[in-house]
C-alpha cells in the first residue's frame, strides 16, 4: 500500500467488532469480515436519530509498537453521549477490549512510522430494534470499524479561512456536548455552504446571545493571546475534545504557559495572536483569517503557516502519540508489539 497516497477517506479492512444489546444486556461480542449492517427499515437509528459514535487513531511508534491515544476518554465520552439519547451505555472495559480486538486484528493495515498516515478508528452505537413511536429502541448494535488514512497536511500546512455563521450547531441545554450524529447532520449544510462559498470552515456563536465563540462543525477552539496565554471557550453546548484537553496539558506542562478555559466573546478575537481547530484528524488546523459577514479579521500568525505557539503544540503533541517525546502517564494504550 502506498502510504503516503492516502487521503482521509473510508478504505474497508479486513475485520470489525460487532456486539448486540437484547433482552437488556450486551452479548459478548465479537470480530466479523462481514462490513455490512442489516436492520429493519423501522429501526431507532433511521427513525429518530439514534445514535452515537467515537473517533480515535493507532499509531506506530518509532520502536515498533502499536498504540492508541488515551482511548480511555473516548470511551468514557462514550457512556456520556449513550446516556444522553438513552442508548444502554457500552462498559468502558468492554470499548476498550473491542478497540484492541479490532486493531490487533487489522495491524497489517496500521501504517509505519514516519509515513505520517494513521489508522483510524470509529467506534458507534446505534438503535437497531423497530420502534414507530417516539421512544428509544429496546435492542441495540455497538460496532467498531477501521480505515488507514493518510497524514491530514499532504501538502503541508494551509491555515484556513473561517466564515461566522449565521445557523446554530446545537440548542442550549441541547445534545452540543456529546457526540451524537444529528449533532453533525444539523451542521453539513452550514459546512456545505461555506464551502461553496469558499471558505474551509464555520465559526458557530454561541446560540442563545451569538455573541460568544463556540466551536467548529468537527472541532474545538484554541487562541492564543498576544501576551501568551492559551485559551479556549467553555459553554455547555460544546463537544469536549480530548485532542484540546491534551493540548492544553502540553501548553501548560511541558511549555510552562498559562492556559485558561472561559467564555470568548467574539469581540475579542481580533485581538489574538493565533487560532486552531483541534481535533482527532488533524490535532490542530491553524486558522489564518476569520470573516465576520464580509469583515476580514486577520490572525497576527498570517496565512502562510501555523503560529508558533500552535506549531511547537503541534510538534510535541504528534511527538507525544509517536513515541518520540515523553507522554504523561497512562495517555499511551499499547495494542501490541
Amino acid at each position: 500500500m502506498n502510504w503516503a497516497e492516502l487521503g482521509f477517506a473510508y478504505l474497508p479492512t479486513e475485520q470489525r467488532y460487532v456486539s448486540n444489546y437484547k433482552n437488556g444486556a450486551w452479548d459478548e461480542g465479537g470480530l466479523t469480515t462481514d462490513a455490512t449492517v442489516t436492520i429493519s427499515e423501522c429501526a431507532g437509528v433511521l427513525q429518530y436519530s439514534q445514535s452515537v459514535f467515537e473517533g480515535l487513531k493507532a499509531y506506530t511508534t518509532k520502536d515498533g509498537r502499536i498504540v492508541c491515544f488515551r482511548p480511555d476518554l473516548n470511551a468514557s465520552r462514550f457512556v456520556d453521549s449513550a446516556k444522553r439519547l438513552h442508548i444502554p451505555e457500552v462498559p468502558v472495559e468492554k470499548f476498550l477490549d473491542a478497540i484492541k480486538q479490532t486493531v490487533k486484528a487489522n495491524a497489517a493495515y496500521v501504517p509505519p512510522y514516519g509515513t505520517g498516515a494513521t489508522l483510524y478508528i470509529r467506534p458507534y452505537v446505534f438503535g437497531s430494534s423497530a420502534v414507530i413511536g417516539v421512544k428509544p429502541a429496546e435492542e441495540y448494535q455497538f460496532r467498531v470499524f477501521c480505515t488507514p488514512v493518510g497524514p491530514y497536511f499532504k501538502d503541508g500546512v494551509k491555515p484556513l479561512t473561517l466564515r461566522v455563521s449565521d445557523y446554530d450547531r446545537a440548542a442550549p441545554h441541547g445534545t452540543g456536548n456529546i457526540k451524537a450524529g444529528l449533532n453533525y447532520a444539523m451542521s453539513l449544510h452550514a459546512s456545505v455552504t461555506a464551502h461553496e462559498e469558499g471558505y474551509d470552515e464555520n465559526m458557530f456563536l454561541d446560540p442563545a446571545t451569538h455573541t460568544k465563540v463556540e466551536e467548529t462543525g468537527g472541532a474545538n477552539f484554541l487562541f492564543v493571546t498576544k501576551d501568551g496565554v492559551v485559551v479556549t471557550p467553555k459553554s455547555d453546548s460544546i463537544l469536549p475534545s480530548i485532542t484540546r484537553r491534551s493540548l492544553v496539558y502540553v501548553a501548560e506542562h511541558y511549555l510552562g504557559m498559562k492556559v485558561e478555559e472561559r467564555e470568548v466573546p467574539f469581540s475579542e478575537v481580533a485581538d489574538m495572536a493565533e487560532c486552531g481547530l483541534c481535533g482527532t484528524a488533524a490535532v490542530i488546523c491553524p486558522v489564518g483569517k476569520i470573516v465576520d459577514h464580509g469583515k476580514e479579521i486577520y490572525l497576527p500568525s498570517g496565512m502562510e503557516k501555523m503560529g508558533p505557539v500552535t506549531q511547537k503544540l503541534y510538534d510535541l503533541l504528534t511527538g507525544i502519540q509517536m513515541g518520540t517525546v515523553e507522554a504523561p502517564e497512562g495517555w499511551i494504550y499499547e495494542i501490541c508489539k
